[in-house]
């Protein structure tokens, strides 16, 4: 593994991915001992063309002999390529730099929705960038209807099995039900609220994952999956609370969240 010398990755350490990736690159020996800094901590000597904007929304590497500053996707594959040479032809090809590029965009722009952090004051934030979002909850709802759908099967000694886009429509509707009631209530915090609670949804349906690949070969008692299930809504809703006081919201967005599920649970119960 060789190591990337006179270079400084900047990250946001208030990040929990940016923090975690770019301490493995030093673990691992692509970069140095002090090739990462945060930008919010920035010595001044490092580079003064650092777009400190650019850094937030975009992983800024800075040659420090040079003074040459590369971002995003480019910071990466020059990580990389340095460490792994037989990389580098991959991340010469355009429309594999294309994805990528695409790709880190829609990782970094909703990474405050995905692993939140408490935001510190007085600290330049990401840009916001509204199709990413949209692009996030679209992603989110889509998945995690279609695990549900899934799961749902499993479900069928307890909860009639409905249409199949119930599912569909039961995570739309709740993306409207509690946009509707943060709109009214923090307007301000209308896509950070609807990020981080697509988030928790898009989680919930990881956990339900194994266990409805594991039904298809093993056989467990129908009274296991409601069981489990219930035990994923339980941990769904401490992470909404979580998540709701990170954002400043109080007590109720949750309550919206738990009695939306409610309302769900007994029209379908009683069809």
């Amino acid at each position: 593994m060789r190591t990337l010398k006179n270079h400084v990755i900047l990250f946001d350490n208030e990040c929990p991915m940016c923090y975690a990736y770019t301490k493995a690159f030093v673990k691992t020996g692509m970069l140095a001992q002090d090739g990462r800094e945060a930008y919010q901590e920035m010595p001044q000597n490092i580079c003064p063309l650092v777009d400190q904007q650019r850094a937030a929304n975009e992983i800024a590497l800075v040659n420090t002999e040079t003074g040459e500053v590369t971002y995003g996707i480019q910071s990466l594959f020059k990580i990389i390529a340095h460490a792994m040479p037989f990389f580098r032809p991959l991340f010469l090809f355009g429309p594999f730099i294309y994805l990528m590029r695409k790709f880190y965009a829609f990782i970094s722009y909703n990474r405050k929705v995905i692993i939140p952090a408490e935001v510190k004051e007085n600290t330049i934030q990401p840009t916001f960038k509204l199709h990413y979002r949209i692009a996030y909850l679209l992603f989110t709802w889509l998945i995690t209807a279609y695990i549900l759908t899934n799961y749902a099967h499993l479900l069928t000694a307890f909860v009639p099995l409905g249409s199949k886009y119930r599912e569909y429509f039961i995570c739309g509707g709740q993306l409207f039900f509690q946009g509707a009631i943060i709109s009214f209530y923090r307007k301000e915090k209308l896509w950070d609220y609807l990020g981080n609670m697509m988030t928790i949804s898009f989680a919930g349906s990881l956990l339900l994952l194994p266990i409805t690949i594991l039904a298809k070969y093993f056989s467990f008692p129908p009274l296991f999956f409601p069981l489990y299930f219930l035990m994923v809504a339980g941990l769904m809703f401490l992470e909404h609370i979580r998540r709701s006081k990170l954002l400043s919201l109080g007590w109720l967005m949750s309550i919206s969240w738990a009695l939306y599920r409610l309302i769900v649970l007994g029209l379908i119960l009683s069809l």
